[in-house]
């Protein structure tokens, strides 16, 4: 009996999958380019730990074009990526982005715009709007006071100055 529950939950998952694959089999698309062609290189800015699971805060950024000088594999090509220094990319003229050898960069705050309490049901939450680095005043961002005043205490020294 449990050999055969066991079996036919099996083939269930298999169906399933199958379904699925051929869902995303219609849908997906190859893309080949040559040499010569520009492309654009996708970056995941890191702004820290407390920056994790939270929507839209780690969005791609895209860099480039960058033209294709070589073609390694099949999914693998070679950009000319322009170096000034080790791992430093202009992306304009007005700020440079310093990246990791894994094409990571972390952001660091540069000061504090605002300050709001939030009242949730049984306790209420300090956020200050972070302005970070290599970002516009459009795109700060709310965060929780005491976990910004642990990890960056140098903000909020500048900040009590300005207020």
């Amino acid at each position: 009996m449990t050999f055969e529950n066991v079996n036919l939950i099996k083939e269930k998952l298999r169906v399933a999958q199958d379904r699925q694959k051929s869902y995303a089999d219609k849908r997906r698309k190859d893309l080949e380019f040559a040499v010569g062609d520009k492309v654009f290189l996708k970056l995941f800015p890191w702004k820290g730990v407390l920056r994790f699971g939270k929507r839209g805060k780690l969005s791609p950024r895209y860099i480039g074009p960058y033209e294709i000088t070589e073609r390694i594999g099949p999914v693998a090509y070679r950009l000319d990526l322009n170096y000034l220094g080790s791992m430093m990319f202009f992306i304009s003229p007005c700020f440079a982005i310093h990246l990791k050898e894994n094409l990571t960069y972390t952001e660091e705050p540069v000061r504090i715009l605002a300050r709001k309490v939030q009242i949730q049901r049984n306790k209420t939450v300090s956020l200050v709007k972070v302005l970070w680095q290599n970002q516009t005043v459009e795109e700060a961002t709310w965060e929780n006071e005491d976990q910004m005043r642990a990890q960056y205490p140098r903000l909020f020294i500048a900040y009590s100055v300005a207020s």
